[in-house]
Parts: structure tokens; sequence; C-alpha cells
């Protein structure tokens, strides 16, 4: 009975690859475990290795062919007693899929590394072709019959091609016994691995930051606000405010924004194709982390709104994003963006941003730092910032003289009161 050799999935998705080159011809004796030809991805270049005896009777595909796809047959083998006339005539019922086939590099196997067994196959294996000396360099066969008796490749010496381990040496090195094979023994031990599918909050973010990241430029600002002054602010106010309210530091970072905005409204718009539209209001998002993504809901009219209403929007829509209760209008649109991560302990980051949005402001944690203040050393609690800015609409010093005037604010929280 012929067999068929079948182009071989180098990855679960891929769908074609390059027939580089035949290592046979047509006539050519091969037996299994004999590499046959090349095949190549974006990424690298394997070898086919037959897992049957026989008789090359047809190579379907020309080396050098290009988007041949998996499961397409690209060579014929004869098998003992039948006739290389009869097995070409068998071509045009080869199966349409393969059976299950491992497909993956040749990894790299210390001396006390446990060699793992890929998937059983009766279809072409590969192995990688890699110029590095530090690899241990066997053919999927030969690593699959070591990995069901526990032998560790990389003591033994191959006697393929440029030094490369094949069945025989494998066959040879069991005949021998445990002491020629230097007592190593291991145990396969199967890797292991979670596999989580994208729920739709997950594409989304993914789709819009990956578009962000490609049709954005951005560019990076950073600034050091003192907030001293702020969080002396902020306790009298917590100590005056009515039950119920609490205000954070986030809600005053949010009304410097705001205050920004207004102060220089050419941050405060998209980008567009045929032009750049602003918006005479501050919709700023607040980045929210859920479980499996996050959420920017928007507090609207920023720039009209006192801390104690922004601690109230906030907090109401930060507890209804984790709960997973927003309305679609509460999260959507919004003209910037503010991610902190300075709950985290986190002192200076630079955030990817919101598209269509011009930019976003990460905040890191405050922390007290030494200062230098009238020529003398001093402390005082800073908080870094960054100012990612889309460089379509916000130049330079556009972005300089809104993070001026957000520091101004910062640390100086009575004009946010006025």
């Amino acid at each position: 009975m012929s067999v068929s050799v079948l182009m071989p999935a180098l990855s679960p998705t891929m769908t074609e690859g390059t027939l580089a080159r035949w290592l046979v011809k047509e006539g050519d004796a091969v037996r299994s475990g004999d590499v046959i030809a090349e095949i190549e991805t974006d990424k690298a270049t394997m070898e086919v290795e037959a897992l049957d005896d026989g008789v090359v009777a047809r190579l379907a595909v020309a080396e050098g062919t290009q988007n041949v796809a998996v499961n397409a047959v690209i060579a014929v083998l004869a098998e003992d007693g039948e006739s290389v006339e009869e097995a070409v005539s068998a071509l045009g019922s080869a199966p349409a899929s393969p059976p299950e086939i491992s497909a993956s590099p040749a990894a790299s196997a210390p001396a006390e590394q446990p060699v793992s067994a890929p998937a059983q196959s009766s279809a072409p294996a590969l192995a990688a072709v890699s110029p590095e000396q530090d690899r241990v360099f066997a053919s999927p066969l030969a690593r699959r019959i070591a990995a069901d008796a526990g032998l560790n490749l990389a003591r033994l010496s191959g006697t393929g091609p440029h030094g490369r381990i094949i069945r025989a040496d494998v066959e040879e090195a069991l005949a021998a016994g445990p002491n020629a094979q230097s007592g190593v023994i291991t145990t396969a031990v199967p890797a292991e691995e979670r596999f989580v599918p994208h729920n739709a909050m997950r594409r989304v973010i993914a789709e819009r930051l990956q578009q962000s990241k490609q049709t954005a430029p951005h560019f990076y600002l950073s600034v050091d606000c003192e907030i001293d002054s702020l969080l002396a602010a902020r306790k009298a106010l917590n100590e005056a405010a009515e039950d119920g309210v609490k205000i954070s530091v986030n809600d005053m970072v949010v009304k410097a924004a705001a205050s920004a905005l207004m102060a220089e409204p050419d941050v405060n718009g998209y980008f567009e194709p045929e032009g750049c539209r602003y918006f005479s209001t501050a919709d700023i998002c607040v980045a929210v982390a859920v479980d499996g993504g996050l959420v920017t809901p928007v507090i609207h009219n920023a720039q009209s709104l006192g801390l104690a209403d922004i601690s109230r929007k906030t907090s109401d829509l930060a507890s209804r994003a984790r709960s997973g209760t927003l309305d679609p209008s509460e999260y959507a649109g919004g003209s910037f963006t503010i991610s902190n991560l300075g709950m985290y302990g986190i002192r200076e980051f630079a955030a990817v941003i919101n598209p269509p949005q011009s930019a976003i402001l990460a905040v890191g944690a405050g922390e007290q730092r030494p200062v230098v203040k009238n020529g003398e050393l001093a402390v005082a609690t800073v908080m870094t910032v960054t100012l990612s800015a889309d460089h379509r609409i916000v130049d330079g010093a556009l972005g300089a003289r809104w993070l001026q005037a957000f520091k101004r604010a910062i640390e100086q929280p009575v004009t946010m009161l006025l």
C-alpha cells in the first residue's frame, strides 16, 4: 500500500508553507527517520522525516513552491512489494487530512532535564534546522523513542547528518543498557499549560490597543509633582465632607486633568482623516480594573463638577464596572483618559492611548523623595505622571504646556476650587 507524505502543520494556526528543498529524488529508497525535505515558515526552517520505509515514487510538489496548503500531498512512497506505478496511481486517493502530528522545533535539553514525549504520529515528523552548537539535534522519531524509554538525549552522540541523533543511535543506546547511557535515565514529565479562550472584553481591548499602537504615533512626557499640599487639602476636605463622601487622590487628579484640558483645549480632541475634532467639555475616562480586563467609565463635564461630585460619580461607576452593571452609554466616548497604578506601588509607567482620544495620563505612586528647595536638601512627597500623546494632533510643546497646567493644579490645589 502506498504512503502519502502530507504537508505538515508547523503550528496550530498554520494553513500553508513553502517546500524549500527536497533531500531525495524519485526512485530513492528511504528508511524511517530519514530526512526527505525542508519546509519553511516565516519563523523557522523545519525538516520532514519519513516514518515509513519505502521508495520515493512521486514528488508531487516542486521544491521552492510557496503557499502549499497544509494536508496537501507532497510526495508518495511505494512500500515493499509495491511498484512505483501502483503507488503513483494511488496519489489521487490520498487522505484529505493526516493523522495527528507533533510539530515543534528541536529544543535545548540540558544534561539533567527530562525530555517530554511528543504526540504519536504516522505522518511526517519535523525537527528544527539551527546553527546553534549548544542544542541537542535529534530527529522527532529519535526524540519520541527516547522519551518513551526515559532516555536523556544529551548524553548521546549522533551519527546522522551534522551529528544529528537518529533512531539508530537511540536504539543502540537502549540495547547497550543503562551503563552505556552514563546511567542517566529520566522520567518524562509533561509540561503543564492553561488555555483561556478570549471573552468579548479581551478581544475588544486587544483590537483597540493594537489599533492605537499601530496608527497613533505615541510620544511620552513625564513630570514630577509634589503633592504634600494636595494631601493636606484632601485631609481637610474629607474632614468637612458629608457622610459617605471620601475624596481620593485620584479624584483630585481627575479634577486637575479637567482644569488642564480647559487651559489647553487643543489636547481635548480627536484626530480624524479630514481634520481634528475638539470638545468644549472635559469628559474624562477613568480606567477601572475588572476580572478579565478593564473598562473606562466616563465622568462627563468634569470641569464643572466639585470634588465631592467627582468622588461620588467615580465610586459609583467603578463599583458598577466591577459588578458588570454599567450601561454602555456610561463607558462610551470620553475625550481623555486617566490610568492610575499608584495603589500598586508603581512609581512610573507609560500607558497606551485609548483611541480615538489624543492622550492618556499615567499616574504613579506618591512617595517621599529627596528634593532641593532654595539650595537645600529636603524631603517631599512626589508623584510622577506620564502623558502619552498622539503626535498627529498634539505637538511636543502643546503636551508640555498641558503638563505644566496639570502640575500647577496638583501642586496648588486651591486653584481647582476657584
